[in-house]
């Protein structure tokens, strides 16, 4: 993403985890909410049709009861310090307490990106026609908060109690007949209106809450609005924590980027490819597995070039049960060849293609045919713990595996690459593994630097370091489909599928690597250990449909 994007995202994104955190923490640590008062569609019908993006997050008391069941105690103290840590921090110039004054009455959240208001260079006290406006005068993002109303009484006796704190001024005023309250604290206004009794929207900016206001009154709402109203039926996930919607997926990009003086207009080029996703609709849940995304993009069929196809799955079986780390697909040459396709249109990619292919012709190799060509089968990268060799020094090495057709192009371009290697001093050398000839690059006194071979007829192994090419080409080992690991990361993921990531966050193996990376701290490698892997894989059933689905499986809380 570019820095100009990021910068205008991150603070939309940080306002809405801050929500989402504060309710999910309280929730995990404390026991779940009582239930809400208005569902996803109910908070929708009050959001402007121009919403760009809308959060609903549920306060259904079950679903959130099944977070309890995972987390070491030692993870599950370290959030709960956190947390309290956070509390004070963000109620600490009153006397007002979530859990006492905010979670009784406080019912499901929906969180709604509008688009920017227009400034005037005036008003950012910039020259008009500056080229440049200074990060710190762009704007805030402009978020609309809808929450259902669970307990009247509640709700009354915490807004007597605000009106009571040192330091908070309330003043208030009439639109369309509804009393907007405006509520200034350090300096930092935010505005609020009751609905019907049973919603209460708030805003940092007062035209956000008379928006709303006017959508109540009958305007067109986010409900109604063109691809709004089938995604808001959400993603079936169980014990759904949150939902995410986006009805125009092109459009909320554009606004965002225009919102941001920073930022360059979108080429022609890169607004047909974003328009080839149509909508989005994303959902959180929890299971007996852990925390579980799934994402369902609509697609344009006419603009959609990408040929899918599902993978076998089988290569997962020619890598031994220590992997840890995993990444499988299928037909690396037709994702070239659309790569290639959409680079007409694109004279900086165009450019940096040919720019590759001529350095590769220079050593009698075609980017194209002897690269690409023969990767029409499935493949997968894996990461391998190993800390002997050229390994050493880093902890692991990595495999690729390659189903193909094409075994003769393969083999002659491995020739070229070793012969290429020669000219290097390089020693290229063979050894047999497991009954399997393997070419190794040798490097004096420090062993294989990588190797290649075949599985079989049709499937060929690159290796990075000379124990992978032992890990893989000795099949006494058992594979990595049949261990518990996998198994528990993977096993509930959708099929058919396209591939996997996978990632085992085993401590005994993933979470040492990464300490020997980053500065890992004791609170991290707590949190950490208590995840057992991430999985994710995606799927699609039509040109128009693409479907995504990652979870991260967690390790239960012991009994």
């Amino acid at each position: 993403m570019p820095e100009s994007k990021s910068k205008f995202l991150i603070p939309a994104v940080g306002a809405a985890v801050v929500v989402v955190g504060s309710i999910v923490a309280y929730t995990y640590f404390k026991g779940g909410p009582s239930g809400g008062s208005s569902d996803a569609l109910g908070s929708a019908k009050v959001v402007p049709s121009t919403a760009l993006m809308a959060t609903y997050i549920t306060t259904d008391p079950e679903a959130w009861a099944k977070l309890q069941q995972f987390g070491t105690p030692e993870a599950q103290k370290l959030v709960a310090k956190g947390l309290e840590d956070f509390n004070k921090q963000m109620f600490s110039d009153s006397n007002v307490s979530y859990e006492k004054d905010i979670k009784p009455w406080a019912g499901s959240v929906m969180i709604a990106v509008l688009p920017q208001n227009p400034v005037k260079p005036a008003q950012l006290n910039v020259p008009s026609g500056s080229p440049n406006v200074p990060a710190n005068l762009q704007q805030e993002p402009n978020i609309l908060i809808v929450v259902g109303i669970k307990d009247k009484l509640s709700a009354l006796n915490f807004a007597n109690k605000l009106k009571s704190q040192k330091g908070v001024k309330l003043q208030e005023s009439d639109y369309q007949g509804q009393k907007i309250v405006e509520t200034t604290q350090n300096g930092k206004p935010t505005y609020s209106v009751v609905l019907n009794n049973s919603q209460l929207v708030l805003a940092p900016e007062k035209q956000a809450v008379e928006k709303a206001i006017d959508t109540f009154k009958g305007q067109s709402s986010f409900a109604s609005k063109e691809g709004a109203s089938s995604i808001l039926k959400g993603v079936d996930v169980k014990n759904s924590l949150a939902q995410i919607y986006v009805p125009d997926y092109a459009g909320m990009v554009q606004q965002l980027v225009a919102a941001n003086p920073q930022a360059k207009q979108l080429p022609p080029q890169t607004l047909t490819q974003l328009k080839q996703i149509k909508s989005v609709v994303a959902g959180i849940g929890v299971d007996d597995a852990g925390v579980r995304v799934k994402a369902i993009a609509n697609l344009d069929p006419q603009l959609n070039k990408f040929q899918y196809q599902s993978s076998p799955g089988n290569i997962v079986g020619q890598f031994p049960t220590n992997t840890f780390a995993l990444i499988s697909g299928n037909g690396i040459s037709r994702s070239w060849e659309t790569l290639v396709e959409q680079s007409k249109d694109y004279p900086e990619m165009k450019q940096a293609l040919e720019q590759a292919r001529g350095q590769l012709k220079l050593v009698n190799i075609d980017l194209d045919k002897d690269v690409f060509g023969w990767m029409n089968g499935e493949f997968a990268l894996g990461a391998i713990p190993s800390n002997q060799g050229v390994l050493a020094s880093v902890g692991f090495g990595g495999a690729l595996v390659f189903d193909t057709s094409d075994r003769k192009t393969a083999e002659a371009t491995l020739t070229k690459l070793d012969t290429l290697a020669k000219t290097q001093q390089i020693n290229i050398a063979n050894r047999n593994i497991g009954g399997k000839d393997v070419t190794e690059w040798q490097i004096p006194r420090q062993g294989a630097l990588l190797a290649h071979g075949w599985l079989d007829q049709d499937t060929l192994f690159v290796a990075l370091g000379g124990p992978i090419a032992d890990a893989v080409s000795d099949r006494k080992n058992p594979s990595l489909d049949t261990s518990d690991a996998f198994k528990a990361v993977t096993g509930s993921l959708q099929k058919p599928n396209g591939g996997y990531f996978y990632l085992d966050m085993d401590k005994t193996k993933t979470v040492p690597l990464i300490n020997s990376f980053v500065s890992s701290n004791t609170d991290t490698v707590t949190i950490l250990s208590s995840i057992r892997g991430l999985g994710f894989t995606a799927n699609s059933p039509d040109k128009s449909t693409s479907q995504l689905e990652m979870l991260l499986a967690l390790k239960p809380t012991a009994k």
